[in-house]
C-alpha cells in the first residue's frame, strides 16, 4: 500500500473493481411493466433509477453498463412510461430498474396520474427493492418536482441515494456548490444516503463509484 493510500481507499478500490467485473459481464433487458401485474417475479434484489425527464437517466444506465443502447434514450421528455427491468449476471445477481421519468410539463393529466400510481405502488410494495438512485441534473440542482419523489421515497421508507448527472456541463466551483447544497438537503431526509455521487455519462466521471454503490446496495 502506498503512503497516501488509507485502508478505506484500498477497500473502496477493491469494491469498485469487483463491481466493474460484474458490470462487464452479462446484462440483458428483461421486460417492461406498464402496470404492476406485469412486474417480473421477485427473483433477485433490485436497484431502481429515478429522475425527472431529460436528466440523462438512460444515457447514464448505458454508460454504467458499458452498453450503447441497453436503455432507450429519447429527446422527447416523458417517453418512458413503464418500469423497465434489466437482468445483471448469469446466473442472475440483481436487477436494474429504469423508472419512468417525472416532471414532464406537456404530459396529459391521466398520464401523470398513471405514473404516480405505478411508481408509488412499486416503491411501497416491492420487497426486493434495495435502493433507489435519484438522478439530479447538476446544472439545476434539486427542484420541487424532485422533492416530490424524495418525499414519496421517504414515506415508503425506501433507502435512496442522490446522483448528480451532467457534471461536465458546469464549472468546478459551481459543481462543488451544487454538491454541497444537495448533500445538505439529503442530510435532512430520513431515507437518504448522506453521500452524493457526481457523474457524467459523456466523460465517464463517477461511473466506478456508481457501480460500487449499486453492488453495495444489493449486498
Amino acid at each position: 500500500m502506498s503512503g497516501d493510500e488509507t485502508p478505506g481507499a484500498a477497500e473502496t478500490a477493491e469494491a469498485e473493481e469487483a463491481a466493474r467485473k460484474i458490470f462487464a459481464g452479462p446484462i440483458a433487458f428483461l421486460k417492461s411493466a406498464p402496470t404492476l401485474k406485469f412486474l417480473p417475479d421477485a427473483a433477485a434484489p433490485e436497484v431502481a433509477f429515478a429522475g425527472r425527464s431529460n436528466v440523462g437517466k438512460s444515457s447514464l444506465i448505458n454508460a454504467l453498463t458499458n452498453r450503447k443502447a441497453l436503455a432507450r434514450t429519447s429527446n422527447t421528455p416523458g417517453r418512458t412510461q413503464e418500469l423497465n427491468f434489466f437482468d445483471v449476471g448469469e446466473p442472475l445477481l440483481f436487477r436494474l430498474v429504469d423508472m419512468p421519468g417525472y416532471g414532464f410539463a406537456k404530459a396529459p393529466k391521466d398520464v401523470v396520474r398513471q405514473w404516480r400510481f405505478l411508481v408509488n405502488d412499486y416503491l411501497r410494495g416491492r420487497q426486493v427493492l434495495k435502493r433507489a438512485l435519484v438522478l439530479i441534473d447538476a446544472r439545476h440542482g434539486i427542484k420541487d418536482v424532485d422533492r416530490e419523489i424524495l418525499k414519496m421515497l421517504d414515506d415508503a421508507a425506501v433507502s435512496y441515494r442522490l446522483v448528480l448527472t451532467k457534471a461536465d456541463k458546469i464549472k468546478a466551483s459551481e459543481l462543488a456548490a451544487v454538491t454541497a447544497r444537495t448533500a445538505e438537503e439529503a442530510a435532512k431526509r430520513p431515507a437518504a444516503h448522506p453521500d452524493i455521487i457526481t457523474t457524467s455519462s459523456e466523460k465517464g466521471m463517477g461511473l466506478a463509484a456508481l457501480r460500487g454503490a449499486v453492488v453495495e446496495a444489493i449486498g
